[in-house]
């Protein structure tokens, strides 16, 4: 969120933070993230050197997303948004709904999806989003959409004023955003189609700060009618991690002056920044002398920085040579990075106002959650946000947890750094629990004390870093298959629900799976249902309807209970 929207934070008790998060059912999110170290062309220059040269990228399938270039990627938003009116006739909308162009993707065979915000009568529709799928002849090849429901209100004048729905917001936000809870900006009039009929509302933002210091930003639907809340969701994400484990690494750096700057030209112009234990702004840019930046010891602030710049190229390295896009929001431009946030902060997070990634110190401002799992997890928070912007609440909150889960696991085996090999554990550098185990178990989550392994009806009630459980499950299924194994040293014995034998299909082909789902196939509503409906049309499209890898991803959700 942006920080100068609260000042000041909730104590907390810096002995047992992590404890009573666990105990509370608070604990943050950790990814894994890595990418490759490559020199810095086009005069840049790099820092200290050491991460593997990763793999070549695999050949595109037919139905695999293309690397766009800017301009190519530009045209075709600037296709779409001139044709937005006949497309929403062609889509029977109504005369007072009007398409909004948010994103574009373009597969090796020639077909495109095109996602789509929607208003109503000038108002944004909050879970009216679609995705129009258009087959390489131009011909029609159906629409994903966020909500069936017909959009449509008797009138767009409230019956309650702003700031009634703005005081109901507040109050509702005490539990989540403490009692430093306060509005941020005028309430929104929206129309809310999320859950159902839709009706209008006002959508309220609330900033704050949530139990471990972690930056709020609750936004708060209110019906804009009766003052009922029917809504909430977070959207600062969160997750955890440490640095000074990546041992010796390339980092981008750019002349400046006499000086070198932090700044990694040859990735969109990502940049980290050094906050100084401030709870707001920007920060310091990071300079040096030399280009020689940290010294693996959290004595000198350059060395935060290098983590964190460090796995912010290794993340964006993976989306474009492994993926194809070329950064979170595919349009080349970076997202920048914060260090030293606050003072003993145990957690990092990603905001999309700010579009950065935000790191704290850890427990006395010793450890900072600056590792690889950190970078992409965060870094992933920003690529659900650009493409189907799953709620963070309900089950499409856990859906977003795993997938920050799911890529920067996809990361950390990618970089092949040998101080962080990759693995299916969560956090594992970290020690939050101070016994050494992970945060979180992608073959056996209920390992953790806390995150379920299978899915049910109820699990959408609880927090989404526990009931992201399932699907992080469903990926190491789908990925290494059930039973006991080991890899790269690790000893993983995953379980099915019904017993049911799963054979994995490698973790390169579930990766590409899950990533044209989110793309292509998932909405802001999509639940597990939906999910799985999602990435069995990713791998139809992706290896066909009667392929290994779709039979496959249809017995992994078995696996987990979703049918």
């Amino acid at each position: 969120m942006t920080q100068g929207s609260a000042s000041g934070r909730p104590s907390t008790s810096r002995i047992s933070r992590a404890a009573a998060r666990r105990r509370s059912r608070t604990v943050v999110a950790a990814g894994a993230a890595t990418l490759a170290g490559a020199l810095i062309a086009g005069g840049a220059t790099a820092g200290t050197a050491g991460a593997a040269t990763p793999p070549p990228p695999p050949t595109a399938t037919g139905a695999q997303s293309l690397a766009l270039s800017p301009s190519v990627r530009a045209e075709l938003l600037r296709e779409a948004d001139a044709a937005t009116s006949g497309t929403a006739r062609s889509l029977g909308l109504g005369a007072k709904e009007k398409l909004v162009v948010k994103d574009v993707v373009k597969d090796a065979d020639g077909a495109v999806h095109t996602r789509y915000e929607r208003t109503y009568d000038g108002l944004p529709v909050l879970g009216g989003d679609l995705v129009v799928h258009e087959a390489a002849d131009g011909s029609s090849d159906g629409v994903t959409k966020a909500t069936d429901a017909t959009i449509k209100v008797s009138d767009t004048r409230a019956a309650i004023a702003p700031s009634a729905a703005e005081r109901t917001a507040v109050s509702a936000a005490k539990s989540a955003a403490g009692d430093e809870a306060d509005t941020t900006a005028t309430p929104r009039k929206v129309i809310w189609a999320a859950s159902g009929k839709p009706v209008l509302a006002y959508e309220t933002v609330v900033g704050g700060f949530q139990d471990d210091g972690t930056p709020s930003k609750l936004h708060v639907i209110t019906d804009a009618d009766t003052g009922k809340k029917l809504y909430q969701f977070q959207a600062v994400r969160n997750g955890t991690g440490t640095g000074q484990h990546n041992g010796k690494v390339t980092v981008g750096s750019t002349k400046s002056g006499t000086q070198y700057l932090l700044k990694d030209t040859a990735r969109g112009g990502h940049m980290t920044y050094n906050l100084k234990h401030a709870e707001e702004g920007k920060g310091s840019k990071f300079l040096d002398a030399d280009d020689v930046w940290g010294n693996g010891k959290p004595t000198i602030a350059q060395t935060a920085a290098v983590d964190a710049h460090y796995g912010a190229a290794k993340t964006w390295d993976y989306y474009k040579k492994v993926l194809g896009r070329n950064g979170i929001k595919n349009d080349g431009k970076a997202a920048y990075s914060r260090v030293h946030f606050s003072n003993e902060y145990v957690n990092a997070f990603w905001d999309d106002e700010c579009f950065c990634m935000t790191y704290g110190d850890g427990e006395g401002n010793k450890k900072p959650l600056t590792s690889l799992d950190v970078a992409g997890h965060e870094m992933s928070h920003g690529l659900t946000s650009a493409t189907a912007n799953l709620e963070y609440s309900g089950e499409s909150g856990g859906l977003n947890e795993a997938t920050s889960d799911i890529f920067g696991t996809a990361v950390e085996f990618y970089a092949k750094n040998s101080k962080d090999v990759g693995d299916y554990l969560m956090g594992e550098k970290i020690d939050i629990n101070g016994d050494g185990t992970p945060l979180r178990y992608m073959d056996k989550p209920s390992k953790d004390g806390l995150s379920y392994d299978y899915w049910s009806s109820s699990i959408g009630q609880d927090d989404p870093h526990f009931t992201s459980g399932p699907a992080n499950h469903f990926f190491y299924l789908l990925s290494e298959g059930s039973g006991r194994k080991v890899i790269n040293g690790v000893t993983y014995n995953s379980p099915t629900k019904d017993g049911r034998t799963v054979k994995g299909i490698g973790r390169a082909k579930a990766e590409k799976i899950w990533y044209k789902a989110l793309t292509t196939y998932m909405t802001s509503t999509t639940n597990y249902a939906k999910a799985r409906t999602a990435t069995l049309k990713a791998a139809k499209a992706l290896y066909g309807g009667t392929s290994v890898e779709y039979k496959a991803v249809d017995n992994a959700w078995g696996g987990i209970n979703v049918r």
